[in-house]
């Protein structure tokens, strides 16, 4: 295990590109560079609130043992070997495109190198200013650090593909914020979350030059991608074979959010990873009730761009962006637009094969496409809680049920009292199933393990978050800390305190039901 004080860092990331080396933090544009030097902001009093074990074992980082070392992790040191930086990129926001972005709250400190050969970039967010911030002040609260720290390694644990948070420190600050934009701000906590990733390149940073006309830049920003983070992907045609991959990792990333009912939010190609990671967690929520058209994010009202059921089509779109980007590196667009319209194809044969698996079925064959449409079409009418109705489906009974005993069975997942219509389409869909499972090539015990290790039971739903940030304000962690601990086993039935449905006060409840992009 090494110290974060004495750890020797690579930073070659910033000696690769050009970057703005002035350390200026006032917000301008930055033509022609990567990254702008920006150091963080001392903060009052940094104190260690969360420190996830698991990662630091991982990448061989000792927990902080003094406070010399918490102050790295509030942005109250910096050590010699560190070159922290903001990184320079540009995005399509809400549809529109929206120019330079960059990064306005987040301080990447340096790279550190892993046991296992990789490196990993260590940033902290709502660390102070930056040369991106615009009108903001760089920094972030309590509130939303949490939900940051929290959520990505719930994800880790879902096995879904994220960056990490390694710490949370309160800062001993206040921060104003407007939590939903309606002109009411209030002074909130401020805190810090250092995020661990092998790198937060994303979308923007290649539409950026792209859309500079540096092309030279864009070349050279593609080939070091490639070469770092792709180092299989050799030969003249890399670049097309390359973007190949990220057109596969992003309908990957995309089916794993819609298998757990996850929804971004804010789905903008600025926070979209070229690794195909979910990254920048802001009014992200776990669908409680199936609704497709469910959005966790007021900014998006009342358009739902980025509803739950949106998603997959959104990322296609995003990864357009990031072909129109690349198109100055080719001859024509050819290659690029096969490559884009392979995504559906790529989407729906992943897709089909989650859902597959959510079923506990040995295949998905052709005659199982009905089944599945008509299990979608189902759950979006009848909106049950996703979580538990996938689990309620685990324990169904053998054998014919009526009608009566199938809606018993499932009532634990149910919002509302289903109308007549819906009784018959859940007990339509239960007598299909069965029927299917009978056909199954596969043993009981092998279906029902493909059904364990597809459906998780424990969420980290909205407003259990909303409940443990109101007592982490009032000095109360014992929540947190249980949400810490049951983030680890979600596919397990150790934490079944939290298997219940959303409750009602909850669909209401500011920060329980709907967010801001307010941080």
């Amino acid at each position: 295990m090494e110290s974060l004080q004495s750890k020797e860092y690579k930073k070659e990331f910033v000696t690769q590109f050009p970057g703005d080396d002035s350390g200026d933090v006032k917000p301008r544009q930055t033509p022609g560079v990567f990254y702008s030097k920006a150091a963080p902001t001392p903060v009052k009093a940094p104190k260690l609130l969360a420190w996830s074990e698991e990662l630091a074992q991982e990448l061989r980082i000792q927990k902080p043992a003094t406070q010399a070392e918490i102050d790295i992790l509030g942005g109250n040191l910096v050590t010699e070997t560190m070159y922290p930086y903001a990184a320079c990129y540009a995005g399509h926001q809400f549809g529109n495109w929206a120019g330079q972005l960059g990064d306005g709250r987040a301080i990447t400190l340096g790279e550190w190198p892993a046991p296992d050969g990789k490196t990993y970039e260590l940033q902290l967010k709502g660390a102070g200013p930056t040369a991106y911030s615009r009108r903001a002040d760089g920094r972030a609260v309590l509130r939303s650090s949490v939900r940051e720290y929290l959520m990505s390694e719930a994800m880790h644990y879902l096995g879904i593909p994220t960056t990490r948070a390694l710490s949370l420190v309160s800062t001993g600050d206040q921060v104003m914020r407007d939590m939903f934009y309606n002109g009411n701000p209030e002074f909130e906590p401020g805190a810090i979350v250092m995020r661990v990733a092998p790198s937060f390149l994303r979308f923007g940073s290649f539409e950026m030059p792209a859309a500079r006309q540096e092309i030279d830049n864009l070349r050279q920003l593609v080939d070091w991608t490639i070469t770092n983070y792709y180092p299989h992907i050799q030969g003249e045609d890399r670049v097309i074979v390359w973007f190949r991959e990220v057109v596969d990792r992003t309908a990957h990333l995309m089916v794993e959010w819609m298998r757990v009912g996850f929804v971004h939010g804010v789905m903008n190609t600025d926070n979209m990873s070229i690794l195909g990671l979910t990254i920048d967690y802001g009014p992200f929520s776990f669908v409680d009730n199936y609704d497709t058209q469910f959005t966790p994010n007021t900014t998006d009202l009342p358009g739902r761009r980025y509803a739950f059921g949106q998603q997959p089509g959104i990322g296609q779109w995003n990864l357009g962006c990031l072909a129109s980007a690349l198109a100055p590196l080719f001859p024509n667009t050819e290659q690029l637009v096969a490559e884009l319209e392979a995504y559906e194809t790529k989407f729906m044969q992943k897709y089909r094969a989650m859902l597959g698996n959510k079923l506990g079925l040995d295949a998905v064959l052709e005659d199982d496409v009905h089944l599945l449409t008509q299990l979608e079409t189902m759950l979006a009418t009848l909106q049950p809680d996703m979580t538990i109705f996938y689990q309620l489906l685990m324990t169904l009974p053998e054998g014919e049920q009526d009608q009566a005993a199938v809606v018993s069975h499932f009532q634990e997942s149910l919002y509302a009292e289903l109308l007549p219509k819906e009784r018959d389409m859940l007990h339509d869909f239960i007598t299909a199933y069965k029927a299917r499972l009978a056909d199954n090539s596969i043993s009981k015990e092998a279906s029902q393990e493909r059904m364990q290790q597809a459906n998780p039971r424990f969420i980290l739903r909205n407003y259990l978050l909303s409940q443990a940030i109101d007592d982490l304000t009032k000095g109360d962690d014992q929540l947190f800390n249980d949400l810490q601990e049951a983030i680890k086993e979600p596919y397990s039935n150790k934490h079944d305190r939290f298997f219940v449905k959303r409750p009602d006060w909850a669909s209401h409840k500011p920060g329980s039901s709907m967010l801001s992009c307010s941080s």
